[in-house]
């Protein structure tokens, strides 16, 4: 309860302040003369831009959006270049993660067999990282000039995007230890000589949901444990409330295999550069910002769009 009281605070208070000084500025235009008239308009502005960036987080009221959260971006159709195009998402996200000043660490990567990765897990440490990141589950689709072909055709790809939000102990679900197998392996990777000799990398899998969650980050095998357990906890918690709406579409957002027709945005590098999210019309050419972490004008788009929608 004091981590929400707490969350809640940062939350309002530079929504309160703002509202302050909207009302001061108001009580000094209405006694300023003409030669004024060029500094309201400057601390109108400087106010207006405060505003667009508090405003989004009026639309975050979903029960974890506070929370950190957990995010896995795994290549889907196109071989080496949908690895790759995964490997790029990945680098989007950890960037994007840093413009928010929120602490990042990959729990589990495995890598692809000629370039990219196939998946990797990341844990999204800050607020509201799981009210923002939720928005970005889907499936990314990219058209380019494949470095991967022989003839430099141009190719599509896919990936896919998952997020999960860190539940808090007093929400979590009592897991019978009967339910689970645990499997120890060597970590891989870059991962120093400790982690590469000893079984330290943990999988952890509910036998009856059937989820397997992996993590390999941490130097200690009760570490990877503990932390493989927190994500089981979310996956399950998510599958819950996901029966509970009778929709799986209200929080796991694509489900299907990231593929043709299951796409939430179009990144397009070749013939023309453009950027476009599908579900809200959103776009832009600067596409290099964007891979470079620059998003947030597609997540505050999601959240008004979820917020009409009654989502």
């Amino acid at each position: 309860m004091f981590n929400e009281l707490k969350a809640l605070k940062k939350q309002w208070e530079p929504i309160a302040n703002l509202a302050a000084n909207v009302k001061s500025l108001v009580d000094l235009a209405s006694n300023a003369g003409e030669e004024d008239a060029a500094m309201l308009a400057e601390e109108e502005q400087k106010l207006r831009r405060e505003w667009m960036v508090l405003e989004t987080q009026i639309y975050l009221a979903g029960e974890f959006d506070m929370q950190s959260a957990y995010l896995t971006v795994s290549g889907g159709a196109g071989g080496t270049e949908a690895q790759d195009w995964a490997a790029m998402l990945l680098r989007m996200y950890l960037r994007y993660c840093e413009r928010q000043n929120w602490k990042t660490s990959i729990l589990e990567k495995t890598d692809g067999q000629e370039a990219g990765i196939k998946s990797a897990t990341v844990y999204v440490q800050g607020s509201p990282a799981y009210g923002y990141l939720k928005c970005e589950r889907g499936t990314h689709r990219l058209v380019r000039l494949s470095p991967f072909n022989a003839k430099s055709l141009r190719q599509t790809s896919f990936a896919l995007v998952e997020v999960l939000p860190e539940i808090p102990e007093s929400a979590a679900i009592a897991i019978d230890p009967k339910d689970l197998r645990i499997d120890t392996y060597r970590s891989g990777g870059a991962g120093g000589q400790h982690v590469n000799k000893t079984e330290s990398a943990v999988r952890v899998t509910h036998i009856p949901s059937g989820f397997a969650i992996a993590c390999q980050s941490e130097r200690s095998q009760q570490q990877n444990r503990a932390q493989a357990m927190k994500m089981l906890q979310a996956k399950l918690m998510q599958q819950q409330q996901e029966e509970d709406m009778k929709t799986k579409k209200e929080l796991k957002g694509a489900t299907k295999s990231a593929d043709f027709g299951q796409q939430i945005r179009s990144y397009v590098l070749h013939p023309y550069q453009m950027v476009k999210d599908i579900r809200t019309d959103v776009e832009t050419s600067d596409t290099e910002g964007v891979l470079d972490g620059d998003l947030q004008m597609f997540i505050d788009a999601e959240l008004k769009r979820e917020a009409r929608e009654g989502k």
